[in-house]
């Protein structure tokens, strides 16, 4: 049980606490109190549809109080992004197309429907997805018989399936997701190294980086994509390549992503990550996210900004 005290126009602060049991301290949030509910293990915010855990799962005292004076807003040293998912909504009209007609040109015989393509999302990176398909289904009969001739094969069906995508990108036929431009302004204008970590290939990534986000902000986007490290999500080597490149301590990046193994690859890599959830990911398990929204979003619809990501940064328990 969660026992909130609330006033309509106090922010989210920690109380000294008598009690030696520990208790939920919220960071601050830009929002007034009355619209935060208590419930079972967190607080909730309905016009940000985001959930703040509590992780013991214990009983909780949240309060809010107006006496306590603010204190300056944290900031995290890096804001790190997903690609596909969280910067564009990509997968299903984006990269299933062009995987399907790269499959066509080659008179592959192979198609990828919606809910095939969701399925084989669970793979992490273009090549291992393709690779892992032909293992189970059988390879084509136009593939090669050889290991090493298939590696090659893979290789080249990739590099033309990246050809097809670039073009829908540079046609500016993909959005990008609500909010995304904003949050990136709201980080570069405070400072804030944005970096952009995705298992895409990495000229898939710089196109839509400087199509969609334009040029200016390209320039100042550290790109980590595609074969940049030999594992891929769900393992953390791209988030902790891109932490070592930037010369900041993973504790104080916040990565936004919008799948279960960008998660869980976010979350090794020892930092804080927002979910905002995509078409593909809706239904997926994000227990472990330090925050779940629908999309990062645009005012007046907007669900959170930089200084929600840093209130993230601080320390949710003190006793």
């Amino acid at each position: 049980m969660v026992i909130a005290t609330l006033s309509p126009t106090s922010s989210l602060l920690p109380r000294a606490n008598p009690s030696p049991n520990a208790r939920l301290a919220l960071p601050q949030l830009p929002w007034p109190c009355s619209s935060l509910h208590a419930r079972g293990g967190s607080v909730y915010h309905p016009k940000l549809r985001s959930t703040v855990r509590d992780s013991r799962r214990r009983t909780s005292v949240v309060t809010c109080s107006a006496a306590a004076s603010p204190s300056p807003p944290a900031l995290p040293s890096a804001l790190l992004f997903d690609c596909d998912g969280v910067l564009v909504d990509t997968e299903k009209d984006g990269h299933r197309i062009s995987f399907n007609d790269t499959f066509q040109e080659r008179e592959l015989g192979v198609t990828w429907d919606v809910d095939l393509y969701g399925e084989l999302l669970k793979i992490g990176g273009g090549k291992e997805r393709m690779t892992a398909y032909f293992n189970k289904t059988g390879w084509p009969e136009k593939a090669p018989k050889s290991e090493q001739e298939r590696k090659e094969f893979i290789v080249s069906l990739h590099k033309r399936k990246t050809e097809l995508f670039m073009s829908l990108i540079e046609k500016k036929l993909l959005p990008l997701r609500p909010g995304v431009a904003k949050l990136i302004d709201q980080a570069l204008a405070k400072g804030v190294q944005v970096a952009v970590c995705s298992t895409s290939n990495e000229k898939a990534v710089s196109a839509i980086v400087s199509c969609l986000l334009g040029p200016q902000r390209a320039e100042k986007i550290k790109i980590f994509a595609g074969d940049v490290v030999p594992r891929k999500k769900p393992d953390p080597a791209i988030y902790l390549l891109a932490a070592s490149t930037l010369s900041v301590d993973p504790s104080s990046c916040v990565v936004v992503e919008d799948s279960a193994i960008g998660l869980a690859a976010a979350k090794a890599a020892g930092m804080k990550c927002i979910v905002t959830k995509s078409g593909y990911t809706a239904e997926e398990d994000f227990i472990n996210a330090d925050a779940v929204f629908d999309c990062i979003g645009d005012p007046p619809e907007e669900r959170f900004d930089l200084t929600f990501c840093g209130s993230l940064l601080k320390k949710q328990y003190v006793s």
